[in-house]
């Protein structure tokens, strides 16, 4: 579990598909690994650790400490959830580590389990604010749109953000990015154009 408040930006190394990947049986199967940069989530980490990258709940299976570096591996499951296919070598992600038990939460409950994808499709400049939308994709739509409601929780790239308005036959809806918010994420280095992953408000899903 997470927060959505989001630690620092990390970077990535590599990401390779692989055909030696050692199943529970003994044989070889094929994966894609991914390999990120980061220096606050390094700090307690351990192999079998969750650690949140870009919104997604990883579980860490090589650590470098010496070059503050991890790697984890992506089931076909968050490839087809997510943007991740896509991903550079150098590109920017944001990382969280798993919340602690009586720790604070200033965030929401992210669970770290992508709905889907959404793309920017406006930004633009409100005072010192950064004002975002996104366009819910069509093949995660139906999953993710009637969870979305005004001044409720959205985790967008793993970041928690408060939605402001919403228009469900056009399957968007914005957000505002504070002054000191812009400089922590990735979300505002983003074109228009570009994707997110997005995950809806679990209490929403269980409320139904």
């Amino acid at each position: 579990m997470f927060t959505g408040i989001v630690e620092e930006m990390g970077t990535v190394v590599n990401m390779e598909e692989r055909n030696d990947m050692t199943l529970w049986d003994g044989s070889k199967g094929k994966g894609t690994e991914l390999t990120v940069r980061g220096n606050v989530v390094m700090e307690g980490a351990y192999l079998g650790c969750s650690i949140c990258v870009s919104g997604v709940c990883l579980t860490a299976t090589v650590l470098d400490p010496t070059q503050n570096i991890f790697t984890v591996g992506l089931a076909p499951e968050t490839l087809d959830k997510t943007y991740f296919r896509k991903l550079q070598r150098g590109q920017l992600v944001n990382l969280e580590r798993a919340s602690e038990i009586g720790g604070r939460n200033s965030g929401h409950f992210v669970q770290g389990h992508v709905d889907g994808t959404g793309t920017i499709v406006e930004k633009r400049i409100d005072g010192d604010s950064l004002r975002i939308t996104i366009q819910v994709d069509e093949e995660h739509a139906d999953s993710i749109v009637r969870y979305i409601v005004p001044k409720g929780f959205i985790a967008i790239d793993g970041t928690s953000l408060t939605v402001v308005d919403v228009d469900t036959e056009a399957r968007t809806f914005s957000f505002m990015l504070i002054e000191y918010t812009q400089s922590k994420i990735i979300i505002p280095n983003k074109l228009i154009g570009e994707k997110v992953n997005l995950e809806v408000d679990v209490l929403g899903k269980y409320s139904e």
